[in-house]
């Protein structure tokens, strides 16, 4: 429903990442392109050899700092651009495929589904959640409250964000999702494991994709799915979606 395309993400074998962006005229597609393209630095890096867990861990929980300053240099470039944002939500493969790494700000997301179970690896930073993590609210009264979107935290480069990297470890047949508020504000939880479920990935994203679709897509939708495959690498490419081309 929307015009244009505030969503940006990234796809490499090593680093994964949607942003969601937010603000007038341009200011979301700009905001979560600037997080992403800033984010794809790391890429070099991750595709050089001898990188140590902490150092790979280390490199993403600090990128974190050089987004949010990337996105608040931009804008104070544009006074057309006060007051924009971006959520981003980062998954790193490192240590030799042994560990996942993500960083999470906003209300996009991260799943993992690992047999039959799916786990909501990100948390929410929004108003609705704090209400919900109070027990003020109910899962049934928040689906319609009408502060469903209010985020409590967001890139917008004032450099006030405290950033905390979570760490998984990883097992062969791990399926990952990362997704922007436009499917999982949507579509059930029970319907994205569903989807993951099957097999072939471009299925599944065409399920996903479908299913929000169906469901009148009231924001940009961006899914990415990604399976742990053990082996040595052929392609180090990055790959821009959305906002980030």
């Amino acid at each position: 429903m929307r015009s244009g395309n505030e969503d940006s993400a990234l796809v490499h074998p090593h680093l994964l990442a949607v942003a969601d962006g937010m603000g007038g005229h341009a200011g979301g597609e700009v905001a979560s392109a600037s997080a992403i393209k800033s984010l794809s630095q790391l890429c070099v890096i991750l595709d050089g050899a001898g990188i140590d867990p902490d150092s790979a861990e280390d490199l993403l929980l600090n990128s974190l700092h050089d987004i949010d300053a990337e996105v608040g240099r931009v804008a104070s470039e544009d006074s057309d651009l006060t007051g924009m944002g971006t959520t981003l939500s980062a998954l790193m493969l490192y240590n030799n495929g042994e560990n996942v790494g993500l960083l999470h700000v906003g209300d996009s997301r991260c799943y993992r589904l690992r047999g039959n179970d799916l786990m909501q690896l990100s948390r929410d930073h929004t108003v609705l959640q704090e209400l919900l993590d109070q027990g003020t609210l109910s899962i049934s009264e928040a689906r319609e409250h009408p502060q469903r979107s209010l985020l409590t935290q967001a890139i917008m480069g004032e450099g006030l964000l405290a950033p905390a990297l979570m760490v998984y470890e990883v097992e062969p047949g791990d399926r990952y999702l990362l997704c922007s508020d436009g499917l999982s504000s949507v579509v059930s939880e029970k319907e994205i494991k569903n989807g993951l479920k099957i097999e072939n990935r471009e299925d599944s994203l065409t399920f996903l994709v479908d299913a929000a679709y169906a469901l009148g897509a009231p924001d940009n939708v961006t899914v990415l799915i990604a399976d742990i495959q053990m082996g040595s690498l052929k392609d180090h490419s990055a790959t821009f979606l959305g906002a980030a081309i």
